[in-house]
């Protein structure tokens, strides 16, 4: 179900983004693509045996820290670009596709819920969506921005902001948690403990 909703919310905001030529949209669908990376891997880990599903966690858990890194060192690049010469954008894009991303990355979060209270990278994947709820907003506040201003600089201007966000989140778990998010002592991924 996760993966599902996570699915949809990554396909319209980056369609949406594409055709409003939202950076901030692009950024946060982008975010979404890690996020569906770590989710299928997380999928994979529970429903496969226990040694292989440990793997499995550890894949995702880099995907999600690495991926996140330098898609938005690539990303914050193409902001700075935008501020120097602000491209057209159609505000109403980021704003409805926004509004889809808080709704689903709020499913995503709730589906994400029950399993999470048993299973640390469930959990991991459940806190990370509960703020994914908060990062979705930012497309809808650039583009309100852009709507009553009429300025495009809103939106890479968000978009920096979105992607240094994301870049400081991703090295604050990293260093608070890092070697037990990419090396896990004991992962059990919805395994009996026996099968660890």
């Amino acid at each position: 179900m996760a993966l599902a909703l996570n699915t949809i919310v990554l396909v319209v905001e980056l369609g949406a983004g594409l055709g409003a030529n939202s950076l901030s949209l692009i950024i946060d669908s982008v975010h979404n693509l890690s996020d569906e990376l770590g989710l299928a891997l997380l999928f994979l880990a529970y429903t496969l045996p226990a040694g292989v599903s440990g793997t499995l966690v550890r894949s995702a858990n880099f995907f999600n820290s690495i991926g996140l890194l330098a898609i938005s060192a690539w990303l914050a690049w193409q902001s700075l670009e935008r501020l120097a010469a602000p491209a057209p954008v159609v505000a109403l894009g980021p704003v409805l596709a926004g509004l889809l991303g808080v709704a689903g990355n709020w499913g995503v979060a709730g589906a994400l819920r029950r399993a999470g209270r048993h299973d640390v990278a469930i959990r991991l994947a459940y806190v990370h969506n509960l703020g994914d709820v908060f990062m979705s907003c930012a497309p809808i506040a650039a583009g309100v921005l852009v709507l009553v201003s009429g300025r495009a600089v809103f939106d890479p201007i968000v978009a920096l902001g979105l992607a240094i966000a994301i870049v400081a989140g991703t090295v604050r778990e990293l260093a608070r948690g890092g070697e037990e998010l990419l090396w896990p002592p004991v992962v059990v991924c919805g395994h009996d403990q026996s099968e660890a």
